[in-house]
């Protein structure tokens, strides 16, 4: 079998004109895969709707149903930073399920990759930055709760601090999260996640990588983990909009080809997620994105 890979052509609603959230990217990047010849749109695997009762192990259920039908204030919804409608409220919930059937497949395969996910500022009541509910959260604590794993590993390279993700999962001590991001970048008030670690505005691909080798050498034996949930943010890149460091491409390839070596090289399954990533042009952003599927491609 090839290796799987999730999406649903409802993760790309539309959004106001000249708005700065590129959610056309999602299509984008499954546009380029398929005309790469890494996968076909047939082999795509299609989640179904997360449920709320699994929203609400890392939310609030209040907020998961007023977000849902549409009942959020304005001031709610400038701290999200996107307008509500009926298809962004429907692809949310949909992206949860994926990321979901991503975990799932990698359980059963040992690698799989969502083509979207990484919403990791989406607080346990509330939400910002572009996160409206927190993947990485609800999958960590349904596997846990379901008995599906022992423990989980949360890796997030994404250039910003996963402040959603540690305070939601802040306790669960089965759920580690590590947090590498440039710290002067949002959130202006960081989190505390189990493991975080600030990085430098301008830091390059060499001083990257040597950070990201030495944390999981380091973090991988000392836990354990029955599943790595990696959050494969590209806004880590030295052009995107809303980032702060200097990788280049191909520390980009390197960066995620470290991190799928690192985990399946002592058998333990990831989950990749894509993250953040801004850029203007939209399909060079869907193509930085696509590194992720790529090595893991070559990975499997």
């Amino acid at each position: 079998m090839s290796l799987p890979l999730v999406f649903h052509d409802d993760y790309s609603p539309p959004l106001p004109p000249g708005h700065r959230f590129p959610m056309e990217k999602f299509r984008l990047l499954r546009d380029h895969l398929v005309d790469s010849g890494l996968t076909t749109d047939a082999a795509l695997r299609r989640p179904m709707l997360c449920s709320h009762d699994v929203l609400n192990l890392a939310h609030d259920a209040d907020y998961v149903a007023r977000y849902c039908s549409g009942d959020m204030s304005p001031a709610e919804l400038r701290r999200l930073g996107l307008p509500w409608s009926p298809a962004l409220a429907q692809r949310t919930v949909r992206a949860v399920g994926g990321s979901l059937l991503t975990a799932e497949l990698a359980l059963q395969h040992g690698l799989a990759c969502h083509l979207a996910g990484g919403t990791h500022h989406a607080h346990r009541d509330h939400a910002s930055g572009f996160c409206i509910f927190n993947d990485l959260a609800v999958v960590a604590l349904y596997l846990l709760e379901s008995g599906r794993v022992g423990r989980v590993l949360i890796f997030d390279c994404d250039v910003h601090q996963g402040d959603g993700t540690a305070r939601i999962l802040d306790g669960v001590a089965d759920a580690v999260t590590v947090s590498l991001h440039c710290e002067k970048n949002f959130p202006v008030r960081k989190a505390t996640s189990d493991w975080d670690i600030p990085l430098a505005p301008g830091l390059g691909d060499a001083e990257y990588l040597r950070i990201v080798d030495d944390t999981l050498n380091y973090l991988l034996p000392l836990y354990q983990p029955d599943l790595v949930l990696y959050d494969a943010g590209v806004d880590v890149h030295r052009d995107d909009a809303l980032g702060l460091l200097a990788l280049s491409d191909a520390g980009l390839a390197a960066r995620d080809s470290a991190v799928l070596e690192h985990c399946l090289g002592r058998d333990i399954p990831v989950a990749g997620l894509i993250g953040g990533g801004y850029d203007k042009d939209r399909a060079r952003l869907a193509r930085r994105h696509a590194q992720l599927h790529i090595s893991a491609a070559q990975a499997w």
